[in-house]
């Protein structure tokens, strides 16, 4: 850490000034989007869009409650436009503003997430949420983790690849460590293959009975539905 040498007065005063400027331009943004939300022309997926975006601001604003809402009806335009990826990231949201189905939203973020080939990032940081949320000594983390390197590993390529396998990696390992205090590489491998986390076919079903500890009763989608839709490998 840098020791700082400078006035500690005109730190407080510029960190007051920027903090004034930036609840300014929160509160504009709300306004802009609230003001296109009354756009009768403003089609669903825009719609959704724009909800989603006004609940975000709202969280940014650390009003979490009243963001529940606007993010729950992106929620709902974006399933019905099945667009997984939106509707996963307004999990996201909504598992964010801490609220009393906050952690059922987190579980069906992680189903659309996983169950759908969407954005890589977006499935490692609903799984990285899992993983916090988790007790230390409950296998409910390792799974997600090892979820989060798979699909790491299966759906990126490049540079992409590298970054996200580094950081589930990293995942995997901080992990271990809580759960049974693995510091060694043959401890690590020896841990991986007692979980079973190195078999996919394994931990991806349990991955679903994370996910129904999370929800419990309160889905929001029709899964056999979904499941219907997909196409036949």
């Amino acid at each position: 850490m840098k020791l700082y040498t400078g006035n500690i007065q005109d730190s407080v005063t510029d960190a007051h000034g920027e903090g004034e400027e930036s609840r300014a331009l929160l509160d504009s943004q709300l306004e802009a989007l609230r003001d296109r939300l009354r756009e009768d022309s403003l089609s669903g997926p825009e719609r959704a869009q724009v909800l989603l975006e006004t609940g975000r601001t709202l969280l940014r604003m650390e009003r979490k409650e009243e963001a529940w809402e606007p993010a729950r009806k992106a929620f709902d335009l974006y399933i019905e436009s099945q667009d997984w990826e939106g509707a996963a990231e307004a999990c996201e949201t909504l598992f964010l503003t801490e609220q009393p189905l906050s952690l059922a939203a987190l579980g069906q973020g992680v189903w659309l997430a996983v169950t759908f080939p969407i954005a890589p990032g977006v499935t490692v940081a609903m799984l990285q949420h899992v993983v916090d949320e988790t007790p230390e000594s409950s296998d409910g983390g390792a799974v997600a983790a090892a979820v989060a390197h798979y699909v790491a590993d299966l759906r990126t390529e490049g540079k992409q690849r590298d970054n996200l396998l580094f950081y589930t990696a990293q995942m995997l390992s901080s992990v271990a460590r809580r759960h049974s205090q693995v510091e060694t590489q043959e401890a690590f491998q020896a841990w991986m293959s007692r979980l079973e986390l190195d078999q996919p076919d394994k931990f991806l079903v349990r991955l679903r009975n994370v996910v129904d500890v999370l929800v419990q009763d309160d889905w929001w989608i029709d899964r056999d539905a979904i499941h219907a839709k997909l196409p036949v490998n």
